[in-house]
């Protein structure tokens, strides 16, 4: 499992290793959403908080990793834009009930050991009717080289989404294979899954 001394040697270079761009998912859903409170879990470099941030979203974000934490707040400064960002790690982060108007987890790969009891988190920190959006890599990954863990505990089955988020209705749910272009470690052809939810 990837640990807090892993992300902080990842992200120590000045470098963004993911790029300054947003995930392209989250770029073509976003602004077409009405605007409120969104939290990006293991956001690391900021690049899609601050991509939030600069449509106007209130955006919260929080990573593990100090090194990320400096280089998103860095991004920010770049983009004059500004967000809430604290260090924490996805299992202690304190979701508030019925906080957020949106949740995006972006490329965020948990043990299964955790994956459902953070998953279920990030639900009870939405508001009714809220969203969450979630685009990561499914165990097909495992054949190509783009990026995403080697674990196939940590890669994701939308069979499996479906019983983290059983409470919550579908607005969009696909597996399909994609051409990544986010960065070296993000780049080539790729398995994910993609899902858009709405808390009831």
């Amino acid at each position: 499992m990837y640990n807090k001394d892993f992300w902080n040697e990842r992200y120590a270079n000045e470098e963004y290793v993911y790029g300054k761009e947003p995930n392209e998912f989250l770029r073509s859903r976003l602004p077409n959403l009405k605007k409120g409170r969104i939290l990006f879990p293991c956001e690391g470099e900021g690049r899609n908080a601050v991509f939030a941030a600069g449509l106007g979203w209130d955006v919260f974000a929080f990573d593990q990793s100090e090194s990320g934490r400096q280089k998103a707040i860095q991004l920010a400064k770049e983009k004059n834009v500004t967000f809430h960002y604290e260090i924490s790690d996805a299992l202690n982060y304190p979701y508030a009930p019925d906080q957020m108007d949106m949740v995006a987890l972006i490329y965020c790969h948990f043990n299964k050991s955790i994956r459902t009891t953070v998953h279920r988190n990030c639900v009870r920190t939405l508001k009714p009717g809220g969203i969450l959006l979630l685009e990561a890599f499914s165990p097909e990954q495992l054949k190509y080289t783009s990026g995403g863990p080697k674990d196939p505990d940590m890669l994701y089955q939308l069979k499996d989404l479906r019983m983290d988020f059983s409470e919550m209705n579908v607005e969009l749910e696909e597996s399909l294979e994609t051409e990544l272009n986010e960065s070296p470690f993000h780049r080539g052809k790729a398995s994910i899954v993609r899902l858009v939810l709405r808390k009831i």
